[in-house]
């Protein structure tokens, strides 16, 4: 039982390690850097700052990872196996579609500020 509490406890650690991540992206302009620019960035990480970690993605990535893990862990080692097959399946779901998420911010951001006239690079 301790084993769930502290594989609990990474999992949710890891996904608020990445809440401010994505978001926060500087990206590279060809041009200037201005209080224009940095006006900009800022309006931009708010709205990229709208696509949530614990967005429906996320959720089906646990959910799924689980299912196939405590299927995978109950073949293997039985009830217990089940159970810790599934805190690990549902940590790695949840953490797979976070990353995505991480992706899908930065995208945001580049988007916003193309569409704010900055010519993006990279």
């Amino acid at each position: 039982m301790r084993l769930f509490v502290y594989m609990g406890a990474v999992a949710i650690l890891g996904l608020s390690a990445c809440s401010n991540t994505g978001a926060d992206y500087r990206p590279i302009v060809d041009g200037t850097q201005d209080t224009a620019y940095e006006t900009d960035l800022t309006a931009c990480a708010e709205v990229a700052d709208q696509r949530g970690y614990l967005n429906g993605d996320v959720q089906n990535g646990a959910l799924l990872g689980t299912g196939l893990g405590a299927v995978v862990g109950g073949l293997s080692e039985g009830l217990g196996g089940a159970l810790i097959g599934g805190v690990l399946g549902a940590g790695i779901g949840a953490g797979s579609q976070a990353w995505d998420t991480q992706d899908e911010r930065k995208q945001i951001v580049k988007n916003c500020m193309t569409g704010r006239g900055h010519n993006v690079v990279g």
